[in-house]
Formats: C-alpha cells, structure tokens, sequence
C-alpha cells in the first residue's frame, strides 16, 4: 500500500497520508452500503457486492471492469517474466502427467 500511496502522491500531488485517508474512507463507504445490502460501483475498477453465505454470514465479491482486464492483459504493457511459460493454456491432467514423469517419487494422484 506505501508503494501505492506513494506513486499516486508523485502522480497527483495529494501527500501519502491523505491518499491512505481516501482509501479508508471508500473501504468504510463500502462496509456501509454492504451491510444495507447495496453493491457498489467503482468506475474504472470494478463492482464490490455483499453476498450472504450459507452459514449466515457476509462476504464480498468484486468483479472487475473489463477494461481493467483488457489492459492488464495486454501484451505490449506486461513487464513480467513468466515462468513455466510452455504450461500455459494446459489441463490440469496435462499438468499432473507432466509432474507425475518429471517427479517419480512424488506422484500427484
């Protein structure tokens, strides 16, 4: 979260403290509109959405926006080295077979 407030800091002049102000303050916007039931919609982010579970409690979802995940996804932006890059886009079977020929003495079942 520092590195995050202090980003934001350098990119908009608001100083770190009254970033992480900000941010307190939309999570306890969030607690709420979430115990009065309501989901809510932050443009550019996503929808946070209070959900009952079976055993009587809440929890939260959040979806993210799409374009969010367009951008996050676009190649041209990723400054990530991916390991294991040849196992994308396997099965899990796949996978268990691959580890179960390299790793014999340690089977995945």
């Amino acid at each position: 979260m520092r590195e995050v407030a202090e980003d934001i800091s350098q990119r908009t002049g608001l100083s770190e403290w009254e970033i992480f102000h900000v941010v307190y303050e939309l999570r306890d916007a969030i607690l709420k509109a979430h115990r009065h039931g309501q989901a809510v919609k932050i443009e550019g982010l996503g929808i946070f959405t209070p959900v009952m579970r079976m055993d009587g409690s809440l929890d939260m979802l959040f979806r993210t926006e799409v374009e969010l995940l367009r951008s996050l996804n676009d190649p041209t932006k990723l400054h990530i080295k991916i390991f294991n890059k040849a196992n994308i886009g396997k099965s899990s079977k796949e996978l268990i077979a691959q580890w179960n020929k390299d790793h014999p003495d340690d089977p995945v079942k």
